[in-house]
């Protein structure tokens, strides 16, 4: 069984994209200290994430690298289709319905899922209700009017 102290946060996205929103939220978690697993169900996907993490902002970018690429348990973020966290990350970022696998690794699992997708929701809701019948602290971030999030649960 997953530690059950791992807690999981919806992120609602209504207003944003995922390539909008993901790369701020990595900032984030990395000013916190931590390390991050950001996992996908695709292969494609990931090569769209590398790219987009180096070149998301003209001043700046985000260290980051893939599970498969050498030294992979160096780096603060990590790009990944498996379900292992070689780089000791405290954060796993679930994206495109990734499965979460075991959260013992980690201190928080972010679940990020497109609102204007139906089938997205219903996922976001079943594991909801799963990640609630395990015990785990749950919280619900919706997007707000004007930017910025709002914790609704």
């Amino acid at each position: 069984m997953s530690n059950p102290a791992c807690e999981v946060w919806f992120y609602h996205l209504e207003r944003s994209s995922l390539d909008q929103v993901l790369p701020d939220l990595l900032d984030k978690t990395l000013k916190k200290g931590w390390k991050a697993v950001v996992r996908t169900r695709e292969a494609g996907r990931l090569e769209h994430l590398d790219g987009w993490l180096w070149s998301f902002r003209d001043e700046s970018f985000l260290p980051h690298g893939l599970a498969d690429e050498p030294f992979a348990e160096h780096q603060p973020v990590l790009l990944t289709t498996g379900l292992d966290t070689p780089n000791g990350a405290q954060a796993l970022f679930l994206v495109d319905g990734a499965e979460a696998g075991d959260l013992t690794p980690y201190e928080r699992c972010i679940v990020l899922f497109d609102g204007r997708d139906e089938a997205a929701l219903a996922d976001a809701r079943q594991r909801w209700k799963a990640f609630k019948a395990e015990g785990r602290p749950i919280s619900y971030w919706r997007q707000g009017e004007q930017r910025g999030w709002e914790k609704m649960a």
